[in-house]
């Protein structure tokens, strides 16, 4: 990225959003700064911010309020939420607020950033019409031809496989929460019948990872979803 990409750092914790704001300065990245939701609304009309890193817990308006209204105001501005580790509750409340991503504190800066320029990098790619090839590592994906390959060789898959892997590569980089994928693949009254998306996942795994013990690809968001790796 030749401009520097402008991240908004909204967290009440002056310790915490100083060292964000003195790590991502560092690493190439324009940082500004909000103490709380109000003032981050406030900020985002001044400045035209590439991403938004938010907290979840913050006095005042609160973080997945803040998440929602920024969306309202400011639709499609990737929003990385930073939650409490192991919170269920609360990072599938976030996604479904429209959070991008989240990270879970405390949280490696390499993680961090690599997710900042994952949605930055999307926000940016050049419009049209959506890929029809899908490729991450040795994996394939050809909507056009319902085709998937690993390393060439074509992989043979059942259909409710193939659309999973389909959905999950879409969103590669990105967790999929597990009833976004089931009321995508089997239908709204389905939502709630994880069972039959952990045979599907446990099929996709001995199809296309090298070990599925320990898979590569199709990484398990835990109590959330699934997340594909992105290259």
């Amino acid at each position: 990225m030749n401009q520097k990409s402008k991240v908004l750092v909204v967290e009440d914790d002056a310790g915490i959003r100083q060292s964000l704001f003195e790590t991502l300065g560092a690493l190439g990245f324009a940082v500004g700064e909000a103490h709380h939701g109000e003032e981050a609304l406030v900020q985002l009309r001044m400045v035209s911010y590439d991403a938004v890193l938010l907290d979840i817990n913050m006095p005042g308006m609160g973080g997945k309020e803040t998440c929602r209204r920024i969306c309202q105001i400011f639709p499609g501005l990737p929003i990385i939420m930073l939650t409490v580790r192991d919170d269920e509750e609360d990072i599938v409340e976030s996604l479904d607020a429209g959070a991008f991503d989240y990270v879970t504190k405390p949280f490696q800066i390499r993680e961090l950033t690599a997710r900042l320029r994952s949605v930055i990098r999307r926000r940016h790619a050049p419009m049209g019409e959506p890929d029809l090839i899908s490729i991450v590592g040795d994996i394939t994906l050809d909507a056009n031809r319902r085709l998937v390959e690993k390393k060439g060789e074509q992989i043979h898959l059942a259909p409710k496989e193939y659309e999973t892997l389909r959905c999950l590569m879409e969103h590669a980089g990105r967790p999929v929460r597990h009833e976004n994928l089931l009321r995508s693949i089997w239908g709204p009254p389905y939502s709630n019948e994880r069972e039959y998306l952990r045979v599907v996942i446990n099929q996709l795994r001995k199809k296309i990872e090298d070990d599925p013990a320990h898979p590569f690809y199709i990484l398990t968001e835990s109590h959330i979803g699934y997340r594909f790796r992105e290259e």
